[in-house]
């Protein structure tokens, strides 16, 4: 049996913030996590790195002018608010968003964190001023990616276990809360046999022991579900089409639910468990850490997108717009693939990977490699997967296209050569004048006034077929699993509650086990940028209030 002040469930970025912040207030913590402290960062450390922030000195140095309130305009539009029990999730998205524009950059910057400066825009929506979608670029990349994120927290816990305020203790699975007199003052678990394996991959799950651990309170960092397939599939909302049989996985094994579960069963107020965020271009992993390991293309908005039997998508589900809309459309084709058609030209200026692991130019801070970047050429991440990629195919000629099309998929559907070219070639007559009605190429051109996007983001429009820009590049793209937007009801500090609103005592939760603030702050989609910085806000919240509160 162990005593502290507070026990943190979940060693990701929410529970190194929210314990960091204890500490620093002088509170005695122990920290637990299942996995074995190579994986310590959680989700976090395999992240892009992007973070959603208003009105930076990055965007007014590219001549992007942002404010609260379009901010504000583009959450409230994006979330779409619906429910009774969205009370608390909007008073955290209104709470995070004073944040996002007020003093997140200055105290990231104090913990040491530095941004690259071309600020990203993600989810460019397509629809009306009060739709879903971000108005202007706001994903700043943080220098280092997601291991730049990690190392000033994981650097502060551990300066706090060196003062004695503070025990990291790593293949400790938490199977309950203790509640006592209606409070929660406790943990018990198993210990894991002790791992060795890498970051990421699937770690034991023999026990060897048991524990108990008591406290003033607990808090609950233990991330959402999307390693869980059969949990992804049990809360599939059915406005996203029917539960897809074949998923790959953007996070790993380790991100699977239980605590949520455990919490519940403890009396916790569970919400919005059917809102969920997963991702439309997904590619399998040519050299996969965990099962069924998927890696997301960050596409620019210029590759054909095609669905399973050939016929182009419908506005404005372009590459990088909407996707849950793109998602839900994927679920009412019958199949589960879609696919990409690019030139070599597109690819080398518009495909990037997502994960910290593709990105060795920013993750390792390397300015020489970054160069890269701005120059002609696949960047090397991207080449292994056209080398390597069983998603991929390329090309010189159309019909060549088509036939390795088939041939990755088996002819499950079989693409026509005559669907898929009379796409291309209707697309590239749109292209051969300064005028359209093709609304995907007002995008692109649109896209181009934004120096960002002009330099290193965005290839000038050009006919897929112009033998100058090719060899012709197609991808299959697949359903991955991310982010559980639904979760534990909590209120402005974190405090979780129990159905029909009372603060159930003794217990916080921060993170993405919280719905990254509330049960769900981001409604029924996300910005981007908002995740890491959820975890981070959401962290930082419960451990503050809690040390003030004991």
């Amino acid at each position: 049996m162990i005593d502290t002040d507070v026990v943190v469930v979940g060693a990701g970025l929410a529970g190194l913030v929210a314990a960091a912040e204890l500490a620093d207030a002088g509170r005695r913590v122990v920290l637990l996590d299942q996995e074995p402290e190579q994986s310590l960062g959680g989700q976090a450390w395999w992240s892009f790195g992007g973070l959603f922030l208003v009105d930076s000195p990055e965007q007014r140095r590219l001549r992007v002018h942002d404010s609260l309130e379009l901010a504000r305009q583009d959450w409230f539009g994006t979330a779409s608010f619906d429910r009774g029990e969205d009370h608390w999730p909007r008073r955290w998205a209104e709470a995070y968003l004073q944040f996002a524009a007020g003093e997140k950059r200055a105290w990231l910057r104090e913990q040491g964190i530095g941004f690259f400066p071309v600020v990203g825009w993600a989810e460019r929506g397509g629809y009306t001023a009060t739709g879903h979608g971000n108005s202007v670029p706001r994903f700043h990349i943080v220098w280092g990616t997601g291991p730049g994120i990690v190392e000033p927290f994981a650097r502060r816990v551990r300066a706090a276990a060196d003062r004695g305020l503070l025990q990291l203790l790593f293949r400790h699975r938490v199977d309950e809360l203790v509640v006592s007199g209606g409070a929660v003052t406790g943990v018990r678990g198993a210990v894991l046999a002790p791992s060795d394996v890498p970051r990421g991959e699937a770690s034991s799950r023999e026990a060897v022991g048991d524990f108990e651990i008591r406290g003033q309170a607990v808090v609950v960092t233990s991330g959402g579900i999307g390693g869980n397939h059969d949990l992804v599939r049990q809360n599939w909302p059915a406005r996203l089409g029917p539960a897809p049989q074949r998923l790959l996985s953007g996070v790993p094994a380790h991100v699977d639910g239980r605590m949520l579960q455990a919490t519940e069963a403890a009396g916790g107020n569970l919400i919005n468990r059917d809102r969920m965020w997963h991702y439309t271009e997904g590619i399998a992993n040519h050299s996969p850490v965990w099962q069924r390991h998927g890696i997301r293309i960050l596409p620019g908005p210029s590759s054909l997108w095609l669905d399973a039997t050939g016929k182009r998508l419908p506005v404005p589900l372009f590459p990088g717009f909407d996707t849950l809309g793109t998602l839900a459309h994927i679920g009412q084709t019958g199949h589960e693939h879609t696919w990409f058609v690019a030139t070599h030209k597109i690819v080398e200026k518009e495909f990037a990977l997502s994960g910290s692991e593709q990105n060795p130019d920013l993750t390792g801070r390397d300015v020489k490699l970054l160069l890269n970047r701005v120059r002609s050429g696949v960047a090397p991440p991207v080449q292994a997967f056209l080398d390597r990629g069983e998603d991929f195919v390329v090309a010189r000629t159309l019909p060549e296209l088509v036939a390795g099309m088939n041939r990755v998929t088996g002819g499950t559907p079989e693409l026509r050569l005559a669907d898929v070219e009379r796409e291309v070639v209707a697309r590239d007559r749109e292209v051969a004048h300064p005028f359209t009605k093709d609304l995907q190429v007002t995008a692109i051109r649109g896209a181009r006034s934004y120096l960002g996007d002009k330099l290193i983001r965005v290839a000038p429009p050009h006919r897929l077929l112009d033998p100058e820009a090719g060899p012709l590049v197609a991808v299959r793209l697949n359903l991955i699993t991310r982010k559980t937007l639904g979760g534990l009801e909590t209120d402005l500090s974190g405090r979780v509650l129990r159905p029909g609103g009372a603060v159930f005592p003794g217990l916080y939760a921060a993170g993405e086990v919280a719905g990254f603030g509330g049960g769900g702050m981001h409604g029924y989609r996300s910005l981007e940028g908002t995740f890491l910085g959820g975890c981070l806000f959401s962290g930082r919240v419960a451990g503050r209030a809690l040390a003030a509160a004991l």
